[in-house]
C-alpha cells in the first residue's frame, strides 16, 4: 500500500496536467482533454475505493497524531 497509492496519486495529477495540455493545444477542437478528466475521474473514484476497502480489510489504519 505504501506504493500503490503515491503512484496512484501521481497518475492522477498526470492525467489533470495532460487535459491541461490538450486543452491549451487542441483549443476545443478534439476531445482528448475529456478523455484525460474522465481518466482522473476514474482513478480517482478507484483510488477511494481502494482506500475504503483497504480499511475495512485492516491493511490501513489510522493512527492518533495528538498522542505524540
Amino acid at each position: 500500500m505504501k506504493f500503490l497509492i503515491p503512484i496512484a496519486f501521481i497518475l492522477i495529477i498526470a492525467s489533470l496536467f495532460s487535459a491541461l495540455f490538450f486543452v491549451m493545444k487542441d483549443k476545443g477542437r478534439s476531445n482528448r482533454a475529456v478523455y484525460a478528466l474522465t481518466f482522473r475521474v476514474g482513478f480517482s473514484v478507484l483510488l477511494f475505493l481502494i482506500l475504503l476497502i483497504s480499511y475495512k480489510l485492516g491493511w490501513i489504519a489510522p493512527h492518533d497524531l495528538g498522542s505524540q
